[in-house]
C-alpha cells in the first residue's frame, strides 16, 4: 500500500494484518464516513492502482465488506451499499443483546481480575483524553467492552461480537473524531459511564448494571443523528 496516500483508518491498529484485510478497513471507514458514496462503483484495477498493489488484495477486501453487507458484488464491480441510519441502530441494537447477555454471566463469576484490566484500560482512556487523542480513546473505548465480552469465555457470542465489531469499531472512531472537533468536553461523560460499568461489575449490583447499560445504549441512540451528521460534514469536507 501506498506510504504517502492520506489514510482515515489507524494504520497502528492493524500493523500486522495482511494487505486485504488493511485495505477493507481503510475502504469501510472511507464508505462508513461518505467519503465513498453510495452507489458508487469500485473496479479493482482502479483501486489496485490507487493503492499500489495487486488485485489479489484488493479481491479479498471487496470480498469482507461484501459479507457485511456495506458492498454488493456484481460482474460489472462491486458497488457501495453503505449503512443507513436504520444499519446503524440495528448494530448498536445487537451490541445492547450482547453486553445484557454477558451481564447475567458476569454475576455469576469471581470478576477480581476482569474489574483490575478494566481499571487499566479506563487508566488509558483518561491519558488519552489528556493528550486529545480521539484514535487511541476509540481503540481503548473499543478493547474495554471486547474484555468485557471475552470474560465470559463464549465462543457464540464472541463470533457475533468479531462480526459486528469492524462496522461498530468505524462508527466508534468517526464519532470520538468528531467529538473532538466539537464538543471535547463530550469525553469525561463517556469516560464515567465506563466507570459505572466498572462499579457495577465490582459490585454484580444488576441495579447499577441497568443504569450503566441504559445510560451507555441511551446516550449511543441518542448519538445516532450525530454520528449521520459526522458522515456527512467529513463527505463535505472531502469534496472542497
Amino acid at each position: 500500500m501506498s506510504e504517502s496516500m492520506e489514510y482515515l483508518y489507524p494504520s497502528k491498529w492493524i500493523a500486522g494484518a495482511s494487505t486485504g484485510v488493511r485495505l477493507a478497513c481503510e475502504l469501510r471507514i472511507r464508505i462508513i464516513s461518505g467519503m465513498i458514496k453510495k452507489g458508487t462503483v469500485l473496479s479493482e484495477n482502479k483501486l489496485a492502482a490507487e493503492f499500489e498493489v495487486s488485485r489479489s488484495p484488493i479481491r479479498e477486501a471487496l470480498k469482507i465488506l461484501a459479507t457485511e453487507n456495506i458492498i454488493r458484488l456484481e460482474r460489472m464491480g462491486a458497488v457501495v451499499v453503505g449503512l443507513s441510519e436504520q444499519d446503524i441502530k440495528e448494530i448498536y441494537d445487537v451490541r445492547l443483546l450482547i453486553e445484557t447477555f454477558v451481564y447475567e454471566r458476569i454475576v455469576k463469576m469471581d470478576t477480581t481480575e476482569l474489574v483490575k484490566e478494566l481499571s487499566k484500560i479506563s487508566e488509558m482512556m483518561e491519558v488519552a483524553i489528556k493528550y486529545n487523542d480521539a484514535d487511541e480513546f476509540s481503540y481503548q473505548d473499543v478493547l474495554f467492552h471486547e474484555t468485557i465480552i471475552r470474560s465470559i469465555n463464549h465462543s457464540y457470542i464472541l463470533l457475533i461480537w468479531n462480526n459486528a465489531k469492524p462496522v461498530m469499531e468505524s462508527l466508534i472512531l468517526l464519532s470520538m473524531r468528531m467529538r473532538l472537533e466539537e464538543k471535547s468536553d463530550d469525553f469525561a461523560r463517556v469516560l464515567k459511564n465506563h466507570e459505572l460499568y466498572i462499579e457495577a461489575i465490582n459490585s454484580k449490583n444488576r441495579d447499577i448494571m441497568i443504569q450503566a447499560l441504559h445510560q451507555n445504549f441511551q446516550d449511543v441512540q441518542g448519538k445516532v443523528d450525530d454520528l449521520w451528521m459526522s458522515q456527512q460534514m467529513l463527505a463535505k469536507e472531502r469534496e472542497q
